[in-house]
């Protein structure tokens, strides 16, 4: 995921259905713990956990980027396909082409989870 050293990074969503793991990894990875929103750092990466029951995706997306540092990146994490909460890909799309992001890269996290790195377009 392109994690690095000194990064802050923001994480939303969180829920007790969320991979542990993969988060420890990610503090591994950046030296730092994961914040949460209103702590008034500004992130360079977001980690939004999502499910499909959570409710409007593109409001979702519009107040992950309110406190992302200019070339900072979503992850935006959803259920694998036949998990509980799954998201439509279209969904996806839609969403953040609507909170003014690009699709990027869809990547294999965890197990449960897949990650769609969203960005902002360029230019």
């Amino acid at each position: 995921m392109g994690f690095r050293p000194g990064q802050v990074v923001q994480e939303l969503g969180w829920d007790e259905d969320c991979d542990d793991d993969l988060r420890i990894d990610i503090e591994d990875a950046t030296g730092g713990e994961l914040i949460d929103q209103g702590s008034g750092e500004v992130a360079d990466v977001v980690l939004q956990w999502w499910r499909d029951e959570d409710g409007d995706l593109t409001d979702a997306l519009v107040d992950a980027i309110t406190e992302l540092a200019p070339g900072g990146v979503v992850w935006l994490l959803t259920p694998k396909v036949g998990r509980d909460g799954y998201v439509d890909p279209s969904d996806v799309a839609d969403a953040a082409l609507t909170a003014g992001l690009s699709t990027t890269t869809t990547v294999s996290v965890t197990e449960e989870w897949s990650g769609t790195k969203l960005v902002a377009p360029k230019g």
